[in-house]
């Protein structure tokens, strides 16, 4: 039995006459409306020759190596290929030139409930705080 594809649903923006003219092929085919759209991409994928897909958009159409299925995207794979052809020391490094260009969380002020049993405590520690604050 074969396997049924999955599907996802998307929004897309087309010009008014190529809603027209994808509504009309549907209506004259008796297909909806996704499936004539499926189906130019489908033709416009297996169509390398034509001229309309560059060599790179052709590369990113091929099946995923066994990486890319496991989750790791091409790009990704090329940085770690590239990380590890550094010796350690430059790893850390440029791990450290990551980390100081990277933009710094600002700590929350700490809020704290101090409570006094005199007010001459309290006066002693806002001297103390006013010293060292």
């Amino acid at each position: 039995m074969p396997k049924r594809p999955r599907y996802a649903r998307i929004a897309i923006t087309l010009p008014a006459p190529d809603l027209a003219t994808a509504d009309r092929i549907a209506r004259a085919q008796d297909r909806p409306r996704s499936w004539i759209i499926a189906e130019a991409v489908r033709q416009y994928a297996q169509a390398p020759e034509s001229g309309l897909l560059s060599a790179r958009t052709r590369d990113s159409l091929a099946p995923p190596s066994p990486a890319e299925a496991a989750g790791l995207g091409r790009s990704r794979r090329a940085q770690l290929v590239a990380d590890l052809r550094l010796t350690p020391e430059q790893r850390v490094r440029a791990a450290e030139r990551t980390a100081r260009a990277a933009p710094r969380p600002r700590r929350a002020a700490v809020r704290r409930v101090i409570v006094f049993d005199r007010y001459e405590d309290y006066l002693n520690w806002k001297r103390v705080e006013g010293a060292l604050g």
